[in-house]
């Protein structure tokens, strides 16, 4: 049986009959255009980065729930037959965003693991079919966060 080949850095596992097939990143780090990406930033927030028709795209998550799909009522749109019409969701909390799969046919995975959500975290790859996203966060830590010392 023979499977579609994406990209140079993708690997699949489990080929073998009855496994399920896992598309795998090979990169040993993000690659060089997210450094520039971030760079681009204008302000502090959470956004997704990613790669479409060889440039590069970076939309805030600034919405309660964003829709990842094929569907042209989805937020970010990817027109590939990897991709469900309704496959992931971000949500984004005030603690945090976090990643679900939306009953898509061939899930996601969010640092090369298969997961059915996750939360995300600055410099997180999540996998959509044959697309990687990279989630951003920038939001600065309120000094409130961090414990205070203890001093003798």
């Amino acid at each position: 049986m023979s499977h579609p080949r994406f990209d140079d850095d993708t690997q699949y596992t489990g080929t073998l009959p009855g496994t399920e097939m896992l598309r795998v990143s090979t990169r040993p780090e993000p690659p060089a255009w997210l450094q520039e990406a971030r760079a681009g930033l204008g302000e502090a927030g959470r956004y997704l980065a990613f790669e479409q028709d060889e440039r590069i795209v970076v939309i805030p998550v600034t919405r309660e729930w964003t829709r990842i799909g094929r569907s042209l009522a989805a937020d970010i749109r990817f027109d590939d037959a990897t991709v469900s019409r309704r496959h992931a969701l971000i949500a984004s909390e005030e603690g945090g965003v976090r990643v679900l799969d939306d009953r898509s046919l061939n899930g996601i995975q969010v640092n090369g693991r298969r997961v059915e959500w996750s939360p995300l975290t600055d410099g997180d790859e999540v996998l959509i079919g044959r697309h990687a996203l990279y989630f951003l966060d920038t939001v600065a830590v309120p000094s409130s966060a961090h414990p205070a010392a203890i001093t003798e």
